[in-house]
């Protein structure tokens, strides 16, 4: 069984391997500053993909997607915003969300993917 911390390290691995079978290439994963960190950062043909990963054992205390609340959303688009100025780019982005529900016994996991789940000012 995963423990919690492994629940997260094993979500962001399902997930790198998913976006990729769906064509994206992954730029940088856990870029952190000191506003927080954004899971992988991708490359979705001309679009700059800003990734949060959420992954679950169970869905008793809500599904993965719904943990990415108002105050995750505004952290996420305050980093996204951080790395664009920090690496001075100017090219159309947005932020999915990669939500993983982890199967009992080994079972493949669901995954779902959202993409535009956070909408941003636009200002980056």
């Amino acid at each position: 069984m995963l423990n919690r911390k492994n629940v997260g390290i094993e979500g962001e691995r399902v997930a790198r391997r998913f976006l990729e079978g769906l064509g994206f290439r992954i730029v940088e994963e856990n870029f952190a500053c000191p506003l927080g960190e954004i899971d992988l950062i991708a490359q979705d043909g001309e679009v700059l993909v800003f990734v949060e990963v959420k992954a679950r054992r169970s869905v008793r205390f809500g599904g993965p997607a719904e943990a990415v609340h108002g105050k995750k959303q505004r952290q996420i688009l305050r980093v996204a915003e951080a790395y664009m100025r920090e690496r001075r780019l100017r090219v159309p982005c947005r932020v999915d969300v990669v939500a993983i529900e982890f199967a009992p016994q080994g079972a493949e996991p669901r995954i779902e993917l959202i993409r535009n789940a956070v909408q941003g000012s636009g200002s980056a």
